[in-house]
């Protein structure tokens, strides 16, 4: 999926239905896809991450060009796809698969993040549930979910 000129970007803000067609809008992120991080056991399955027992969240691995889009514009774009301040849930959907993470690929993505953080806790009169973690793994999900919304076009998400 990757080449030399793009880079990766992976979060978790709920249901992935949602956060994946807003990310595909993004001029310059080249090419998205659902899937589960950071978990514990390897390959889970939706029903077994549904099931609470995997310690995985929902999330969109984002491959974008770093000379159309930086990292920094995906934020904004994370910040402003869900409530970062909801504790394992968004909306109606609750669960520790639907909370709110930032998986961070390098010290300099670290950074931003830790940033953008700061910034957007000054906008909530609620604490900041996100999490920043260091990416460690991540698991493409079953074929049905990748474009969902896409392909099922009378589905409506809470994104």
């Amino acid at each position: 999926m990757k080449n030399k000129n793009t880079q990766d970007a992976y979060f978790a803000a709920g249901c992935f239905w949602g956060v994946q067609e807003t990310f595909d809008r993004v001029k310059g992120v080249v090419e998205t896809e659902v899937g589960y991080a950071g978990g514990h056991t390897q390959h889970p399955s939706y029903k077994e991450v549904c099931g609470g027992a995997t310690g995985h969240a929902e999330t969109v691995h984002v491959v974008f060009d770093p000379s159309v889009v930086l990292f920094q514009d995906l934020l904004r774009v994370f910040w402003d796809v869900h409530d970062p301040t909801q504790v394992n849930r968004q909306g109606p959907d609750v669960g520790e698969q639907y909370r709110s993470v930032i998986f961070t690929v390098s010290d300099e993505q670290l950074k931003e993040a830790q940033e953008s953080k700061e910034a957007e806790s000054k906008k909530h009169s609620e604490p900041i549930a996100t999490a920043i973690e260091p990416f460690s793994n991540f698991f493409r999900a079953e074929e049905y979910h990748q474009h969902y919304l896409q392909k099922n076009k009378d589905v409506v998400c809470n994104i």
